[in-house]
């Protein structure tokens, strides 16, 4: 249960701070007097939305603090020790807020995430906001409160985490059948491409080298000629250089003789000789190799044309032609990949679709045998709220679906029934009720009385809170649309349902007010120039004042006083 609340530069509060005990907490205050403000301070530090705007002006920053003492509440224990926080038997939150937006969190004095602290308030405290009732008139609400009284936390949570795996698994899917599509529009393309690039089967500098070769034949008759006529100048030819160097060698022969100086001429004029010699053969070799066939000229000519046609269609050299085959083939392997990854992920998809659907069985399964026991326990709960001759039951159907009828959404196949995966499983739920005798149960919005929804809507969280142990339940002016007899019912069902849980009430009904366990007043004060909103726990003169106002009004006369006594000391 909440043992106390702080709250500094919230909204209109400077500064508050309460103590409660348990059982029934009552609020009261005049209309506006910020009685709303004391339930939004609880819903931010349990982590609910909040804009700067929440922080007082001219303060730099909002703070709420809550203590809460959980005992061995297993819930709490777990969630302590998943997230490797300290174990204890309080448990204190606190979250502040900056005129920047920036939040700060803290459990027991350890800072976390909004998201870890509304997570601990989901295990503390059941907020029933003033309007919340009219949720009850959306179809599409009624089969969270079934889970919720039903308690199929795990089972659902389980179900929602094979559904988004189901529904990542189709995005994978059609992420990898779009760019495998897109890439068989281009593969009869790439497929020509590659059948014309490996007919060629062009080499590296191939084109280079051929046209060397094509410039040889081109100017083959005048390479042969002057070829014929170097070899001539240096063996064959009178005199040749040959000739004329040897002629050398003999004179530097005879001078050697008579000069030893001119023997190291004798070995340079020698090298010279074998140089010439080897000059020659390789000049007589390129002639007797040069060939005039007019086939290989054709034959080259035809060869680097088709080269020069692949390099324009693919690139400008041979190199760009080789790196886009290889491109175009890697897309060709990659389609065959691809289609494999389509077969596999078509494969897992059904694997995890029929997964979904056991889950959405077990699911349905729990909330079929919840409503057994449910539609009881509500109707037993408005009997004591006034409605002695209400009937409540909870429409179940599966959600069928044609065998023409294909949106794209999520289906399997169940005992012969095609069924759409929805986020919350394979069932429709809607409340059905019928307030007076004779009359069969009707959809809830075509109840036309506030107050008797909002009476279903007390004796659903009765029960809730009853199934899941839930420390506080804050009720916000869920005696709206009733009076008289029927508040008293109301409050003698918050009465019953305070014997086991705190239950923190703002109301504007005497017959409410007076079966308070502890009582408080809101109200605003002005002081410096500023309003402010304070919190006073009530003693028993001021309990008794304060019931006599909601009795009388604005002006309170000694029998509304009276009133007020015998009112108290009779629920109590």
């Amino acid at each position: 249960m909440l043992t106390s609340l702080a709250i500094r530069n919230y909204a209109l509060v400077d500064e508050l701070s309460a103590h409660f005990s348990g059982g029934l907490v009552i609020l009261t205050g005049e209309t506006g007097g910020g009685k709303s403000i004391i339930i939004g301070a609880l819903g931010f530090l349990l982590g609910e939305r909040a804009s700067a705007t929440s922080v007082r002006n001219g303060t730099p920053k909002a703070v709420v603090e809550g203590v809460f003492a959980v005992g061995t509440h297993n819930g709490v224990s777990d969630f302590l020790r998943d997230h490797e926080l300290d174990q204890s038997r309080e448990l204190i939150l606190r979250r502040e807020l900056t005129t920047g937006g920036q939040n700060r969190c803290f459990i027991n004095d350890t800072p976390v995430s909004l998201t870890l602290l509304r997570e601990a308030g989901d295990l503390l405290v059941d907020i029933h906001g003033q309007h919340e009732h009219q949720s009850l008139l959306r179809t599409s609400t009624h089969i969270d409160v079934l889970d919720a009284c039903a308690a199929t936390h795990r089972e659902r949570a389980a179900y929602e985490d094979a559904l988004a795996r189901l529904r990542q698994l189709r995005i994978d899917f059609d992420d990898a059948e779009k760019k495998a599509s897109e890439l068989r529009e281009r593969n009869d393309l790439y497929r020509f491409q590659l059948q014309e690039i490996d007919e060629v089967r062009p080499d590296t500098d191939e084109d280079e080298e051929l046209a060397a070769e094509e410039r040889v034949i081109d100017n083959a008759e005048k390479i042969a000629t002057e070829a014929e006529e170097l070899s001539s100048l240096l063996y064959e030819g009178e005199p040749s250089a040959y000739d004329l160097l040897a002629r050398a060698q003999e004179k530097l022969k005879h001078l050697s003789g008579f000069d030893p100086s001119f023997a190291p001429a004798m070995e340079e004029i020698e090298s010279a000789r074998a140089i010439l010699e080897e000059l020659a053969r390789f000049v007589r070799d390129y002639t007797s190799r040069i060939d005039f066939s007019p086939e290989r000229a054709e034959e080259v000519r035809d060869r680097l044309g088709r080269l020069s046609l692949l390099k324009k269609k693919y690139g400008g050299s041979i190199d760009q032609v080789l790196e886009h085959r290889e491109r175009i083939a890697a897309d060709l392997r990659q389609t065959e990949t691809l289609d494999k990854e389509l077969e596999r992920l078509s494969e897992e998809i059904a694997s995890q679709a029929a997964r979904c659907g056991e889950l959405a069985a077990v699911l349905s399964k729990k909330r079929i045998g919840a409503i057994r026991t449910i539609q009881p326990d509500v109707v037993r709960a408005l009997k004591t709220l006034g409605m002695p001759h209400a009937d409540f039951s909870i429409h179940h159907t599966l959600t069928e679906v044609p065998e023409n009828d294909d949106d794209g959404s999520e289906v399997v196949v169940r005992s012969r029934k095609r069924l759409r995966l929805t986020g919350k499983g394979i069932d429709e739920i809607e409340f059905l009720v019928s307030a007076n005798l004779g009359e069969k149960p009707r959809p809830l919005a075509k109840i036309a009385s506030g107050g008797e929804i909002s009476r279903v809507m007390l004796a659903l969280k009765s029960i809730l809170a009853r199934k899941d142990r839930m420390p506080l339940v804050v009720f916000d002016e869920v005696d709206a649309g009733v009076s008289g007899r029927i508040a008293e019912a109301v409050g003698q069902s918050l009465k019953r349902l305070a014997d086991g849980t705190q239950v923190i009430v703002i109301t504007h009904l005497p017959q409410i007010a007076g079966l308070a366990d502890e009582h408080f007043a809101v109200a605003k004060e002005e002081e410096g120039g500023r309003t402010r909103t304070v919190l006073k726990k009530l003693n028993a003169e001021e309990r008794v004042r304060e019931v006599a106002r909601l009795l009388s009004g604005a002006k309170v006369t000694d029998a509304a006083m009276t009133g007020a006594r015998e009112l108290i000391q009779t629920v109590h």
